[in-house]
């Protein structure tokens, strides 16, 4: 069942996906204090290895 409403998706709805969440985590991050202290804290660096690591399997699955 999942895998037949995954191959309905197309380009535009991963993409507004990924957009919805980046909308909802600068959101959380400007309306709740710590988190902003922590997002502030950490090295950038860490931020951009999380999002390659996250984002290899399912960018291989979806290319592959």
């Amino acid at each position: 069942m999942f895998n037949k409403n995954l191959k309905k998706m197309d380009f535009m709805d991963v993409g507004l996906i990924k957009l919805s969440v980046a909308a909802l985590v600068l959101f959380l991050i400007t309306i709740w204090p710590a988190l902003m202290r922590l997002v502030t804290s950490v090295n950038s660096w860490y931020f951009l290895v999380a999002f390659v690591i996250f984002a290899a399997r399912p960018f291989y699955k979806f290319w592959m």
